[in-house]
């Protein structure tokens, strides 16, 4: 999956300004898990997504996210949610900036997803009505894609892999407590094979001694880290309790 250090971070720094400028307009916004939009907005400019797709059920700062990663791509978003919150969500959006980034569309994402083909970025609030039924329906970019599944709380589980005529092409993660990642077309031995030959960094794991938590970090060859949030935010890293 082709890389660029510098839209990641772009996306991520946005995002950090832009949820946290949110933040203050209303207090009751929070977020489940810490930096979790920071890192969707940034993995999906990282991979360069043009068409992003986000089912959500409420108005959430995931939208913010993907819409400033699509700003940094020269993508775009549709955002697929209720009726009832379409008025909430777009002030939100548009209080943020962004509101050339997005597309709402209101109604059943059963029958709206089908609309949209090769998707790059998709992301499912599991909070959604049925959303495991989606991975039914979805047509995401068989040649690189990622679809991210959030809100895995009170017992739901993500969607396992499953997707529509992606069999034995899913590469499945658990990022934090509540968020599921998964690549598309990271199994294909002779293109992984190439990308390994080309590549110029390295991953990087430490290990938090008192959280157990794995940090990984994406490095050059010449030692300094790609991830450049790290010197001027928090850390940013993939997340995965052992």
């Amino acid at each position: 999956m082709e890389w660029s250090v510098s839209t990641a971070t772009n996306a991520y720094l946005d995002t950090l300004k832009l949820c946290k400028d949110q933040r203050r307009r209303q207090n009751s916004w929070k977020t489940p898990e810490p930096e979790s939009n920071e890192f969707i907005s940034a993995l999906a400019a990282g991979m360069k997504a043009k068409l992003i797709v986000e089912v959500t059920s409420g108005v959430s700062p995931s939208t913010i996210a993907l819409a400033a990663a699509a700003r940094q791509t020269g993508g775009r978003l549709v955002c697929i949610l209720p009726e009832r919150v379409l008025d909430e969500s777009t002030k939100a959006i548009k209080d943020s900036g962004l509101r050339d980034m997005v597309d709402f569309r209101t109604g059943d994402p059963y029958e709206l997803l089908p609309s949209y083909e090769k998707i790059d970025f998709y992301f499912v609030d599991c909070q959604t009505e049925n959303y495991a039924r989606l991975a039914n329906v979805v047509d995401v970019n068989p040649r690189r894609s990622v679809i991210v599944a959030n809100h895995l709380v009170g017992g739901k589980e993500g969607l396992g892999g499953h997707v529509k005529g992606m069999k034995d092409r899913v590469e499945v993660r658990s990022i934090g407590e509540d968020m599921e990642v998964m690549m598309i077309g990271r199994t294909d031995q002779k293109r992984a094979s190439q990308r390994k030959q080309a590549t110029k960094s390295k991953w990087i794991v430490k290990v938090d001694k008192e959280s157990g938590e794995e940090h990984f970090f994406r490095m050059p060859r010449s030692g300094t880290s790609s991830m450049a949030p790290t010197q001027r935010s928090k850390e940013f890293t993939n997340t995965v309790r052992s």
